[in-house]
C-alpha cells in the first residue's frame, strides 16, 4: 500500500507518518509512505528526520493547490491522508486569506485531482472547531456546522467540499475531527507548547479572558491511532469524532503546566479575550467507538508530563522555530 500525505511534515501529520513507517498500526503494516508538504513556517523536516532512511519513505516538497504537483505525485497512490492545513485560530483572526488558500482552495484541487487518477481511498483530517460551541453535553457527528473564526469556518468550508466530492464523484472519502490536540514535536506558539518553554524559561504566560474556556484534549498518538482505524475501516462518506476523554478550562491546564514546571501564578498574565473565541469544545466519540474500537489509550497525567520533559531535551528543535516566529520568550 502506498499513502499519500498532506502536510504531512507537520505535528499531526508526522506523528501519522512516523508510526506508519515503525508499523505502529497493524492495518497499514509495511505501508509505504510519500509525504507532500509546502513546508511553511509550520512545517519541519526535522519532524521525520526519525524515518527519514526508511526505504518505505519520500517526500516531495510542493503546494496541494499545485495541479502539476499532484499529478505528478498521485500515479501508484492508493490511499490520502490530508492533514495540509494552516490551523492557528489567532492567524486567522488578523488575516484569514492563508486559511482560505489552502484549506479550502487546497482541499479542491486534492478532490480534484483524487477524482482524476481514481484513488481508491481517502481521509480528511477536521477539526471539532467547525461544530461551534457547546455549553453542555457533547456533539455527534450529526451536529450542524457552526464555526466562529475564520480558521474553523475554513475548515467547514472544506468538510463540505469532501462531502460534495464523495455524492457526486463517488470518491471514497471519510472526515474526522478532532478535539485539541498535544504531543512532541508541536509547533511553539500552540498553547501547550508556548506555555511549557516559556515557562522553563522564567518567562510569563498569557491567558486570555477569564481562563474558564474548556477544550478537550486528545494526544496526538491517540489520534493518529483513531485516523489509521478509520482509514482502513471507515465507511465512505461518514464523519467520526476522535476525542481524548480529558476536558480542561484554560485554567485548570494552566495550573498543571505552572506545577510541572516549577512556576507559580505570578508567571500569568491576563490578557483581552480572543475575539470569537468559542466557549466550550466537546466530542462524542460512541460512533467510532462501536465501529471501529476507538478508544483514548494515553493517560493525560502522564502524556502531559512526557511533553513537558520532552520540551525540556529538545531545545535544538524548538528554540529556532520559537525564534523564527518571532514568540517572545
Amino acid at each position: 500500500m502506498r499513502i499519500l500525505v498532506t502536510g504531512g511534515a507537520g505535528f499531526i501529520g508526522s506523528n501519522f507518518v512516523r508510526r506508519v513507517l515503525t508499523d505502529f498500526y497493524p492495518s497499514l503494516e509495511g505501508a509505504e509512505v510519500l509525504v507532500l508538504d509546502a513546508l511553511s513556517y509550520s512545517g519541519n523536516l526535522d519532524n521525520l528526520a526519525p524515518v527519514a532512511d526508511s526505504p518505505r519513505y519520500s517526500f516531495v516538497h510542493g503546494d496541494i493547490r499545485d495541479s502539476a504537483v499532484l499529478d505528478a505525485a498521485l500515479p501508484g497512490v492508493d490511499a490520502i491522508v490530508h492533514f495540509a492545513a494552516e490551523s492557528h485560530v489567532d492567524r486567522s483572526v488578523r488575516d484569514a486569506r492563508p486559511f482560505i488558500d489552502t484549506n479550502v482552495q487546497g482541499t479542491q484541487a486534492l478532490l480534484d485531482a483524487a477524482v482524476r487518477h481514481s484513488i481508491a481511498r481517502m481521509v480528511h483530517i477536521s477539526t471539532d472547531e467547525v461544530y461551534g460551541s457547546i455549553e453542555d453535553g457533547s456533539w455527534n457527528e450529526q451536529h450542524i456546522l457552526e464555526p466562529n473564526s475564520p480558521y474553523a469556518a475554513s475548515k467547514a468550508s472544506s468538510d463540505l467540499l469532501v462531502r460534495a466530492w464523495n455524492r457526486t464523484h463517488g470518491l471514497n472519502v471519510s472526515i474526522t475531527r478532532c478535539s485539541n490536540n498535544y504531543g512532541p514535536y508541536h509547533f511553539p506558539e500552540k498553547l501547550i507548547p508556548l506555555f511549557v518553554t516559556r515557562l522553563m524559561d522564567g518567562g510569563t504566560v498569557p491567558l486570555y479572558g477569564d481562563g474558564e474556556n474548556v477544550r478537550d484534549w486528545l494526544h496526538v498518538d491517540d489520534h493518529c491511532r483513531g485516523i489509521a482505524l478509520v482509514l482502513a475501516g471507515g465507511r465512505s462518506g461518514e464523519i467520526y469524532n476522535i476525542g481524548g476523554g480529558t476536558e480542561l478550562t484554560n485554567r485548570e491546564l494552566t495550573g498543571l503546566l505552572l506545577e510541572a514546571t516549577g512556576r507559580d501564578w505570578s508567571a500569568v498574565v491576563q490578557v483581552e479575550d480572543r475575539k470569537g473565541h468559542d466557549r466550550r469544545y466537546s466530542v462524542d466519540i460512541t460512533k467510532i467507538a462501536n465501529e471501529l474500537g476507538y478508544s483514548p489509550q494515553v493517560d493525560f497525567a502522564k502524556g502531559l508530563a512526557d511533553v513537558v520533559q520532552w520540551y525540556r531535551n529538545n531545545r535544538a528543535w524548538w528554540e529556532p522555530l520559537a525564534a523564527k516566529a518571532g514568540l517572545d520568550r
